[in-house]
Order: structure tokens, then sequence, then C-alpha cells
């Protein structure tokens, strides 16, 4: 046992202590021998008083080397905190003892353990994989000494109706279980390369360590894997339950940092734990998997999240937290200190109830097109408000609950308007990801939000079946028996409608939810990294259709044409008919003019919704318009575009197919919708400003001013490129990351804790993780993604004014503004979608390079080069969105001397 050999263990840690065992395993008497990792004497050396201890129990073929990182870490003066690292016994470099030691025989050898080392409170249990449940059965025995648990990638109880995951039943099956685990040392090799990335060899080769010299060294791993409960008639299967059932009895608090890529221990053990232990605070880091400990730094989270909530930190997460079944730390916008209680504000509802029971309660609600210009079906709001009822008794009786999980997998219509709101008043989160994700994005959104039920179109109920997506399934429409079975659909919207419709008795209608509870959990677009599950209460949502009236009057009676799905949802919240035209929702640029005249015709549409690509293509299609479809689109009296920045000149061609409509293009984003307005006749005073004088007008998008009800303010931006300070501004020409106040901005991110903390870390404000500044007439103008910024030899640059300068040259069409090379020393790459299209992406010819980089000089840019690319890769949702980090990273092959390939 050489501990200087292991890399970032300091020797001093390493120790042995012999133990007298109580485990019934053991003879009476018996005593075992323990290694540990341990600083307890190093801070005592030091003259350090430690907050508490941290008990740290690994899993299953590890050892206490997983936890090198929170040993040094609780070695900092500045937070010392006791970290006892244990090698379970035949574990590690701990004793073999030769028996066969069960989970209950573990459980109280940590306590033997413990005992023996005289560890009084405060103790912080930390556990993975079954060290997790062994630190569980622990932190249960000891409470009057327990101050907080902390789990990374375990598991406590199997789900009912699923089998134990394919990896663990292959390590158990007769043939492999022996050679797979004790006689050959396979188990470890496949659990070692689960890292993401992969492990540094001299970090697996301590990890091999104390499991090398023959299969006795192993024989631990062998009986770990053995002892695994796979049904009710195994010997250790009463004490896991007892764990597992213990668990709702713990009222400490909880950290839970997950690695959403384990093929052991998945989301789905996930949500049993939160079921357990409701109020924990949650992270899930993207992209890692089972050691996530090796995969993530967890040490800084970790000690983050004692300094919140441990021993000497206080009053433990927030209410919002728990309701949010995460605790995330604040709420985004908490109310000012001796703030008045918010106001009651009518449900998202409230407008339709009102409607069906009003004069015009025959009049079409929600209409959807048909491809060939009719309309396929409508509701009026008599017949929606029936039938919203109709599905909350027959969802209700299904055993749809308050707080239930249910992933909306229906295109925007009338099924959709109907499944919403119907699960809203049932008190069910809504769980909305599109399938602009793209099937690997959608996939990894509806496993993390691991939703209840799934509600689909045949399309997306086999993507459940072939992609394992969680939630008992219900279908959109009747489907054979055959296909049923085959989809596994217990049910259908149709059939829980009729069911709510001619129930005898049926259930009372459950309590309106609380204002505060979770309503919806709406995905982002993506094209900024992994799509966040965004979490809104019902009060939130509410906030967000007062905004939408306030700020646009859109009031009860307008008629809107929906080309962006949450308008299409908003609609009816607003008393607003809404019809969705002909196209495909995932794919904005499918919409024709001709559908869009259509729908607009169908409900004399006053209000249009469409996002920029989805109104080029309008544009480029509107030859097929005959007389009546300019009439239709003649009478509209305001148009909305969001979703990407929209040119004024791409305004002024939808001004003279839409002449009577005013024309505005909200700000915003998941997180706040909206968040500023800017009509036509704005952009075109802000830009004459930017061409005289007034002081902070240009370098940008000019998205206008603060909403009704919100504010607005930056945090200026570093050298470095990064916005560090917490102190919001509003002066003119001051470029900054932008902030955002508002009673409609989301409650917190869903199990994201850290984004989270880090979106909210200036009190009371939404770090959006934009970049813009304000003029002096109050507009912001947007300059890009925090993320995106240049950070050059001669300063800053934000890519969006120098794109838009180069979107000026006749034959380029969208342009993008990257980095190359070391933060700090990066070079100012231009990348050009030419028009025509180019034939191959490279290096653009000379005399385009020249006019890219005096347009850029022009707009304060200097580049160093100019590529050129047939299309920018833009995102699924929006078809605008450039995905500049892509770009960047094509940019930098390229100019390396690599392949163009297609960026």
């Amino acid at each position: 046992m050489v501990a200087a050999g292991w890399p970032g263990v300091d020797a001093e840690w390493s120790r042995e202590i012999d133990v007298v065992s109580t485990s019934a395993v053991d003879g009476t008497g018996a005593v075992r021998r323990w290694h540990l990792l341990d600083n307890g004497a190093q801070l005592t050396r030091r003259g350090l008083t430690p907050a508490g201890t941290l008990l740290c129990v690994h899993g299953n073929p590890t050892w206490s080397y997983l936890w090198r990182t929170l040993l040094a870490a609780g070695s900092d003066p500045a937070r010392p905190w006791r970290v006892v690292a244990v090698d379970q016994l035949d574990m590690g470099f701990s004793e073999r003892t030769g028996t066969f030691r069960r989970l209950a025989d573990r459980i109280n050898d940590l306590g033997d353990l413990t005992a023996a080392l005289g560890l009084d409170g405060p103790v912080v249990t930390v556990g993975h994989d079954w060290g997790g449940v062994i630190s569980l059965g622990w932190a249960l025995a000891h409470p009057e000494q327990l101050a907080g648990v902390v789990l990374t990638n375990t598991a406590v109880h199997q789900p009912a109706g699923s089998r134990i995951p394919p990896a663990l039943r292959l390590a158990l099956h007769p043939a492999v279980h022996r050679w797979g685990t004790t006689t050959s040392d396979a188990f470890l090799r496949v659990t070692h390369s689960l890292a993401r990335p992969p492990l540094p060899a001299d970090v697996r080769g301590a990890y091999m360590a104390p499991y090398r010299g023959g299969a006795g060294r192993r024989a631990g791993v062998g009986n770990f894997v053995a002892d695994i409960p796979a049904g009710p008639s195994h010997p250790s299967f009463p004490a896991l339950t007892g764990v597992a059932e213990g668990l709702r009895t713990l009222h400490v608090p909880a950290l839970m940092l997950w690695g959403p890529q384990d093929p052991i221990f998945s989301d789905r053990y996930l949500k049993d734990l939160l079921s357990r232990l409701p109020s924990a605070t949650v992270h899930r880091f993207e992209g890692a998997g089972h050691l996530v400990a090796e995969d993530r730094d967890i040490a800084a989270p970790v000690f983050e999240w004692l300094a919140g909530h441990g021993p000497q930190s206080g009053p433990a997460g927030t209410d919002a937290d728990a309701r949010a079944g995460t605790r995330t730390g604040p709420p985004a916008n908490p109310p000012a200190a001796g703030a008045p209680e918010p106001a009651q504000t009518p449900p998202l509802w409230a407008p339709l109830t009102a409607l069906a029971a009003g004069p015009g309660c025959g009049d079409t609600a929600v209409a959807e097109m048909a491809a060939d210009g009719s309309v396929a079906r409508s509701l009026s709001w008599l017949e929606l408000e029936s039938s919203v009822a109709a599905l909350a008794a027959g969802l209700q009786d299904a055993g749809v609950r308050q707080g239930s999980r249910v992933s909306l997998m229906v295109p925007p219509g009338v099924d959709l308007t109907v499944v919403l709101y119907a699960c809203l008043r049932l008190g069910a989160v809504v769980v909305v990801a599109d399938a602009g994700l793209g099937t690997r994005g959608l996939s990894r959104a509806v496993r993390g939000a691991t939703p209840d039920f799934l509600i689909g179109v045949d399309r997306a109920l086999a993507a459940a079946a072939v992609l394992g997506w969680p939630g008992r399934r219900i279908s959109g429409q009747d489907l054979p028996a055959a296909l049923r079975r085959l989809l596994t659909v217990e049910t259908s919207l149709s059939g829980l409608t009729r069911r709510g419709r001619l129930s005898a008795g049926p259930t009372p209608p459950p309590e309106a939810p609380d204002p505060d509870a979770p309503a919806a959990v709406l995905f982002t677009s993506g094209s900024t990294g992994p799509a966040k599950g965004v979490l809104y209460t019902h009060r939130r949502l509410a906030a967000m259709r007062d905004t939408v009236a306030a700020t646009l009057g859109i009031r009860p009676g307008a008629r809107l044409v929906a080309g962006f799905a949450p308008f299409a949802l908003l609609g009816p919240a607003l008393g607003a008919v809404s019809v969705t035209p002909a196209m495909d929702v995932t794919a904005p640029r499918t919409l024709t003019a001709r559908a869009l005249a259509d729908a607009a015709a169908a409900i004399d549409a006053t209000v249009v919704f469409a996002s920029p690509a989805a109104l080029r293509n309008v544009l480029a299609t509107r030859a097929g318009l005959d007389r009546a479809g300019h009439e239709a689109l003649g009478r509209v009296k305001l148009l909305l575009s969001a979703g990407a920045p929209v040119p004024a000149s791409l305004l002024a061609d939808v001004q003279r197919l839409l002449p009577l409509a005013a024309l505005h293009t909200p700000y915003g984003m998941t997180e706040a919708l909206p968040v500023t307005d800017i009509s036509l006749e704005q952009i075109r005073a802000a830009a004459a400003d930017a061409a005289g004088t007034m002081p902070g007008a240009g370098n940008g998008v000019c998205v206008g001013r603060p909403v009704h009800g919100a504010r607005v303010a930056v945090i200026p931006l570093a050298a470095d490129g990064t916005a560090p300070g917490n102190d919001p501004v509003t002066a003119a020409g001051v470029t900054g990351e932008i902030l955002v106040s508002a009673p409609h901005v989301k409650e917190t991110y869903d199990r994201l804790w850290l984004t989270q903390r880090e979106s909210a870390r200036t009190a009371g404000w939404h770090r959006t993780g934009d970049v813009g500044h304000f003029d002096a007439a109050g507009r912001l103008w947007v300059e890009g993604r925090l993320g995106h910024v240049v950070t050059a030899p001669g300063g800053v640059v934000t890519p969006v004014g120098a794109e838009q300068a180069i979107e000026r040259i006749d034959d380029v069409g969208l342009a993008a503004v990257v980095g190359v090379g070391p933060s700090g020393t990066q070079a100012v790459v231009a990348v050009v979608e030419t028009v025509p299209p180019a034939r191959r992406a490279g290096p653009a010819a000379p005399q385009l390079a020249r006019r890219v980089r005096e347009a850029a000089r022009q707009a304060g840019a200097g580049v160093s080069a100019v590529l050129v690319v047939p299309a920018q890769p833009t995102d699924i949702r929006h078809n605008a969105k450039i995905d500049r980090t892509r770009l960047s990273r094509w940019a930098a092959a390229v100019l390396a001397g690599g392949r163009a390939g297609t960026p």
C-alpha cells in the first residue's frame, strides 16, 4: 500500500484502524482492520477546527480513492471539514475477511467503524452506487449525529414493474458472475470504462491497485454483486426496503449530484429518490455518467452546498424549492424586503371558463387547419370548456394527480389545447419538449424530466417504445388493439374523455392547485447547449399571460394565427380565438403564404405570430396567394415575430403583405417571455439614432424597452469576456450581461441547481446569458450571447453588430462572427452563408473576404479570416439561431489546415 503513488492523494490521509466487529457474520470479539483516507489528523496538526465530518462511502468496485477531491477541498483552511472516506471490508485496502457480508452487515460494519473513530456530529454522509444505500442506512441509525446527506448515482428501490439494469443482470448470471467479478478483473475494467471522459492511465491504475493480486483480492467485488436484491425473496431485500422507507422520515438537507448517462443508475432511480426526499437539492450533470465524481468536479458544489445548508448555515432551502421538488436556491425574482404579498392572479384557464359561460359561448375558440386550406377541426368556447372538464375527470380517474408529470407530445391544435388545460386544472405538471430538439435532444429532455405519463401521437409513442422513455403511455387517438399492445399504450385521449363524460359518479375534482405549485417544465431550444428544463408555477404562467395582454393589447375577442407553439397554447388563456396553420411546427420555415392566409381567413384573424424563419418562407411563397388570401392578410392588425433577431428589411417586406398590421418583435427566452418589445417604426427610429450621434445607439439588434411589469439591466463585461459583478446598471453605452426581473420570469431550472444558482446569483434578477447595452433613450440593444463573446488581443468583441454589417453585403445571407484560439488572444473569424449557396465550405474568395473585412471593420471588429459555408448550422426549433460554438470548432480545424467538410 503506497499512498504516495495514488494521484491526487496526500499520503498523510492514508491510515488503518482495528475495529471490533458486532456483525453477526463475524464471531464474537472479532477484530477487523479498515483502511481509510482521513484528513482529521492533518487538520488537527494545522490547528484547524472542522465545521463537521463528511462520511464518504464508495460503491462497487471502487474504493475510498473515489473521494479524493472532497478530501482535498475539506483540507482548505478557509473551509475545513473532516473527510473520512472508508474502504469497506473486503474492498479497497481494507481486510479481506473471507465472509459474505450482506447489506445489513455492511450498514452495521460502518456503525462499528464510526464508533471506533469516536465520530461525533455533525456528520454529512456521502455515498455512491451501493455505498449510497449503506451511507443512508448509517444515517437512519444515527439521527442524533446526522446533519445532511449527499448522494451520487445510487438507488434504494427497484421501481415496480421494472427489471434491474441489463448490465447487472449479466453480472449476476451464473455463467458470468464468478468469472466476470472475481476470477478476472473484467467488472472493474468495465466500470472504469464508464468514465466520461476516459480516466487517465495513472488514475485507472490507482483504482485497480487494491484489486490486483488474484481472485482473493476481488472476492468482495463478486459478493457485492451477488448481494443485489433482485427481488423480494433475496436475503437483503428487507434491509433495502427498510432503508428506502426510512428515507421518508429523514428531515435533514439532502444533495443529489447525478450523471444521467449512467447505464446502471438511470434517472428513474433519481425520480424514486426524489419521491422519498422531495426537498432535496438536485443537479444533473448533462453528459456525465456512473462515475460522476470522476466525470465532473463535485467537490466545489458539495462545499458550496454545505456553506448554504450545512450545520452552520441556517435555514435550508426555500419553500419555492420544496414545491419544485428540487431545492435549487432562491427564486429568480424574490419579492423585495417589505414588499406586499403577491396579488391573487386568476389562473391561466380563467378566461376560457368565463367565455364558456358568456353570450359568445358558441363562438369558435380553437381550430386547426388541413393541408387543403379547410378547417380540419374546431371547438367553441363551450365545447372547449366541456372537453377540458371531461378529459380532466378521465385523467384523474387514470391516476393523474397534483404534481404528476405529464409529457405532452401532441402537435399544436385542438387536442394539445384540451389536454394542456385539463392537466393544469388538475394540478399536474406539463412537460413540453418539442420535436425540434431532434431525437437525441428530445430523449435527453424526456429522460431528465422523468414524466409519470406520456401523451403522444403515434410517432412519439413509437419513439418512446424504442428509446425507452419513461411514463405510462396515452395515445392522442384511438389505436388498433395490436398497435396499442406493441406500443404499451394504456388508453387514449378520446377514451379518457368518454370515461370522464360517462362516469355515473365522477371523482370530485381536486382542489385548485396552489398558485405557487409547479405547473409546467418547458424546455429551451438547445441552441446554446443541451436543452434545459425551465419550471414555471401557476402564478408565473398567469403573469406571462397578463404581461402579453398588457404589452401587446391582446384582449378577449382577438383572433390569433399561431405559427409558434407557445402562443398557440397561450391563446385561450388570453381569451383569443386561436388557429394553428397547416405546417410542421417543428420546422418553422415550412409555413407558406397560402397556409398563413387560409388560417387567417378561417377566423378573420387580427393577430399573427410567426418566427423570422417562417416569415422568410411566407415571403418566398407569396406568389401562390390569390386575391382572397391577400385580403385575409390585409385585415390583420398585429404581427408578432420572435425567436431570433428580425431584420428591419424582413419586416419591411412583411409590411407590404400585411399593410394594416403593426409589426412587433418581442425579445425574450423560454425563461422569460417577453422581456422587451419594439415595433417596426421604433426599429427605424433606433436605426436613425444609430446613424446619428445618440450615445449607445447601434452595435447590435435594438429590441426596445422593457414590457409591462419588467425591469432590465446589465452587469458590465470584464476584459476576459465574463460578467463577474453583481451590481446592475442601466447607463447608456455599457455592454454587459442582460438581466431581467419580472413576475413572469421562470421559477427555477428543473433539477439544475448549479445552473439556477448561477442565473440567480444577482439577487432579485435572472441573468439571461445574453449580452447587450442601453442607448440614451433607454432602449436595449442585444449584441449576442455571453458564451460567444470573442476575447481578441485588442479587447472583447460582441458578434451581432459585426454580423449585421456583414449581412448587408449583397451576396451574403446569414453571417456569424466567432473566436478561434486561446482566450485573450483569439482571432476574429467571420463565417458567411453566401447567396447563392457556396458549393463547398472553406476559405472565402479574396474579393468577398475583402468586403467582409471592411464591413466588419466599420462595425468595430477586426476580422482575421473569412470562411464560407453553403448553409449555417441553425437550431431546429427556430431555424435561425446559429450554433456559433460548433462553427468556432470547425473554423479552428479549417484554419489549422484540416479538411473543411461540413460545420
